[in-house]
């Protein structure tokens, strides 16, 4: 599981819109934004974290940490953002 907080960062870290990435990711832009207010785990379902995260991961970004313990992320070499 990934936090709000780590989407967020991830997010401003590859200088990347809400509408950029809900469109990378088919998650709304509401739902997203919801997301991103938690700095724990997001109450969404799982499909729609797991779709945040994967389209994050495909632009370079590595979850790291537990929710409870330091999460954070890793900024990867860049790959282009569709």
């Amino acid at each position: 599981m990934i936090t709000g907080a780590q989407i967020r960062s991830a997010r401003h870290a590859l200088k990347v819109s809400v509408e950029k990435l809900s469109k990378l990711s088919g998650v709304s832009v509401r739902t997203i934004k919801r997301m991103e207010t938690d700095n724990g785990v997001p109450n969404s379902n799982a499909p729609n974290i797991a779709a945040v995260k994967a389209a994050l991961e495909a632009a370079g970004i590595e979850f790291i940490g537990a929710p409870d313990d330091g999460p954070g992320i890793r900024i990867r070499a860049p790959k282009a953002l569709r």
